[in-house]
């Protein structure tokens, strides 16, 4: 796919899709609940209709009008044994957390997903639930989809150290936790994303979080409830960027998520000097109107506590580096590696194809700026984030011209992207 270059500034309003972290949770805890959940505003992007569809082939009842998902919860008890194999997809979240779900379940699956999420190793959520008495098998050591697992009525709580910060293993720990018999201890290494932890005590459950030690009881019974998904400020992370460094850029983001366990972007943009103005804070629903128009920027460190807070939004924020004077250096980011694709590795070559300098470390980058960027073909390996942030550096090129190979790949959670970048060309 060829890539607009050289934009003359990017001006307008958008509304994100939905938060796909909230999203996917939304429809496990909706199915998960006894009675009717109502889910609005909700991303239809690939990875959360692979876990519309698993909670399906478990027996659960979900309608999509197009507007509002409405789903009828069967309970933890209600699940029914699939007849078919589960596919998860591109999803990472999806195989995770619904590990932990199937975990109190006395029948045996197979979970499988794509070439992608078939590199991804399972077992950091595999190891805990074994303790937990879940029978479970997958390719080599690192457990590698596809997987099988057996879970039990007789699941055990567990009092666990999670060896890395991972909201994704958190969560499924967790959903297993509920249905343990006894109180699980869950101790995270950094604090990571907690929508899991705020929708239990949304769908009426308990849990007792004190920094970074989880306490949770099983036999809850959750209740049905109405859902409002925040935009996704892991997408809209690429308009603020955008925003940030195309010339003669304002871009305006409407109902932006911004709980405090994801803002990580937002602290760095401010800490390299970029023009962020943050209106209409919405308390409750953990939502705010975003704006950014072009800055003069300048590098930073990242490192530590602020990196779960940002995961994602890693492979942007390294091409905001790239047009900011100086060095900046990102580091305790091996995670990075176990995403969709080695993002330090894909980020820093597809980037340095452009003409940007990145040096990628063990656990992060070197980043020395600012560079000119041209043209180069880029492929995104299956990687949706590769993909949008090869989007938004084209428009930076001003010789050659920009290819993107599975561009498809962005469908994974924004399937809009590409209109929503020709409504900001024109506005």
């Amino acid at each position: 796919m060829k890539l607009a270059t050289h934009s003359l500034g990017l001006r307008g309003k958008l509304r994100v899709p939905g938060d796909k972290s909230i999203s996917h949770r939304s429809i496990m805890f909706g199915s998960l609940a006894r009675g009717k959940t109502t889910v609005r505003d909700i991303l239809r992007g690939e990875d959360v209709l692979s876990t519309i569809q698993v909670f399906r082939d478990l027996g659960v009842d979900i309608i999509d009008d197009g507007q509002v998902i409405t789903i009828q919860g069967v309970g933890f008890d209600g699940l029914k044994k699939p007849k078919n194999k589960l596919d998860m997809g591109n999803s990472g979240t999806s195989i995770r957390l619904i590990s932990g779900v199937l975990a109190g379940q006395d029948f045996e699956v197979e979970m499988f997903g794509d070439d992608s999420l078939s590199k991804r190793p399972m077992d950091r959520v595999t190891i805990p639930l074994s303790q937990m008495g879940v029978e479970v098998s997958g390719l080599t050591e690192r457990h590698l989809p596809p997987l099988k697992l057996r879970g039990t009525k007789q699941l055990k709580p567990i009092d666990y150290q999670l060896p890395v910060a991972s909201a994704q293993v958190k969560s499924a720990l967790i959903f297993a936790a509920l249905q343990a018999q006894g109180q699980s201890v869950i101790t995270e290494k950094e604090k990571t994303r907690n929508h899991t932890e705020d929708m239990i005590v949304q769908f009426g459950g308990q849990i007792d979080v004190n920094g970074k030690e989880i306490r949770i009881s099983g036999g809850q019974e959750l209740r049905g409830q109405e859902v409002v998904v925040p935009g996704d400020i892991s997408s809209a992370a690429f308009w603020l960027v955008a925003g940030l460094v195309v010339p003669g850029s304002k871009i305006v983001l409407e109902n932006v998520g911004i709980n405090e366990t994801r803002t990580g972007i937002l602290d760095v943009i401010q800490a390299m000097g970029g023009k962020l103005t943050i209106s209409q804070v919405d308390e409750v629903a953990k939502s705010a109107t975003l704006t950014v128009e072009t800055s003069e920027l300048h590098g930073t460190e990242i490192g530590g506590e602020i990196i779960p807070r940002l995961i994602d939004e890693l492979p942007i924020i390294a091409l905001l580096a790239t047009q900011a004077k100086g060095k900046t250096i990102i580091r305790d980011a091996e995670e990075l590696k176990v995403k969709e694709t080695d993002r330090i590795q894909v980020v820093a070559d597809a980037l340095n194809s452009m003409g940007a300098n990145i040096e990628p470390t063990a656990d992060g980058m070197i980043i020395t700026g600012k560079t000119p960027l041209h043209g180069a073909t880029i492929h995104t390996f299956g990687d949706h984030r590769i993909g949008m942030m090869t989007a938004i550096a084209a428009l930076l090129v001003e010789d050659g011209e920009v290819e993107l190979e599975r561009a498809e790949a962005i469908n994974t959670s924004y399937p809009s992207f590409f209109s929503d970048l020709e409504e900001l060309q024109h506005g």
